[in-house]
């Protein structure tokens, strides 16, 4: 004997319809005629500025460039080569250490055109929050690393297990119901992508 639950369950499984195979995706995405052109378009969209630089030695000499480098007190680099870089997160006990934290050079490993988004990853950092602590970063990320759009991204990532690693795109933005955007207010104030090559 069936109690009312179980008939009205039997009947709603009695009017499913069949199952459909799902659409093969092709041809999904947008693409670009010059991806790192569109990368550094997206960048500026979202609040960022974008920077190439020809060779990685002349690295150093493009941080020059940009003010917040030149005026901060206290770098961090996860890029190798940062000259002025003058805090090591090796060396730091506690993330609370780095409130005052002025500057930041994170390495890229992929960024997508469409969005100005840089992928990256704490792999080999001790502090990943000196990312977001830092009142201005750097995204330094290799011009071969650049995809068109998310669907491609996603095909190259290798997400899961443990760790860290999250999309960055542009300075920290923020904005109220009257819809006034304010950068910097919960994180870094300004963003450059160095695209190397």
């Amino acid at each position: 004997m069936q109690n009312s639950r179980e008939t009205t369950l039997n009947a709603l499984r009695a009017t499913l319809p069949p199952p459909l195979r799902l659409p093969e995706l092709v041809g999904v995405g947008v693409r670009f005629d010059d991806p790192a052109k569109q990368l550094a378009k997206s960048v500026s969209e979202v609040g960022g500025k974008c920077v190439l630089v020809a060779r990685p030695e002349l690295l150093e000499e493009a941080l020059a460039q940009v003010a917040e480098y030149a005026s901060a007190r206290k770098v961090v680099s996860c890029v190798p080569g940062v000259a002025r870089a003058n805090v090591d997160l090796a060396q730091v006990a506690d993330a609370h250490e780095l409130e005052d934290l002025d500057f930041c050079v994170i390495p890229g490993l992929l960024g997508v055109a469409e969005n100005g988004a840089v992928w990256t990853t704490e792999r080999d950092v001790r502090h990943r929050a000196a990312w977001f602590l830092a009142q201005h970063i750097a995204l330094v990320l290799p011009a071969a690393a650049i995809v068109h759009d998310l669907h491609q991204a996603y095909e190259r990532l290798a997400v899961g297990g443990p760790g860290f690693a999250t999309f960055i795109s542009g300075p920290s933005k923020t904005a109220d119901i009257e819809q006034s955007l304010v950068m910097g207010a919960q994180g870094p104030r300004s963003c450059t992508v160095f695209l190397i090559g």
